[in-house]
């Protein structure tokens, strides 16, 4: 039987250019400014990724599509998981030059119908990061690398 699953949908707009933002995509030194305590990219089609966020939720995956300064395109999954695995869903990042600025949008596809609510509020988490860091403001260690 297979399982249901939904698409996530946000956007945000960032004052920097898709240059800046693009960076911390396929950058760990950047990535983990914003996610995680622990990056390791491999950013090329194909090349793995693992974000280990609080060694209790490690995702893990592969780069499917990157187009500089433009988009970026991972499959997406938990290690460990029964219900979300590695490479069961995928997300996608669009940046959209605008003035003063760039539209970040995300489409995260094949997420477990369970598994929405707290994806969405992932995904609220590190867009609001992802925003103040591209716009300049320190933000710290990301909150959800500390363990309880």
């Amino acid at each position: 039987m297979s399982q249901m699953t939904e698409t996530l949908r946000k956007e945000i707009f960032i004052e920097c250019s898709p240059e800046t933002l693009f960076s911390y995509f396929i950058d760990p030194d950047k990535m983990i400014r914003w996610m995680g305590k622990q990056i390791l990219l491999e950013p090329k089609i194909g090349g793995k990724y693992r974000i280990n966020i609080n060694d209790e939720n490690i995702a893990l995956g592969q780069y499917k599509e990157i187009i500089q300064n433009k988009k970026v395109v991972m499959t997406w999954g938990w290690e460990g998981s029964e219900i979300m695995p590695p490479g069961s869903s995928s997300v996608e990042f669009i940046l959209t030059p605008m003035e003063n600025g760039t539209l970040l949008q995300l489409n995260h596809y094949d997420i477990p119908i369970d598994k929405v609510p707290s994806n969405n509020n992932g995904w609220t988490h590190y867009m609001e990061r992802i925003k103040l860091l591209g716009e300049g403001i320190k933000i710290g260690i990301d909150p959800w690398s500390i363990k309880k």
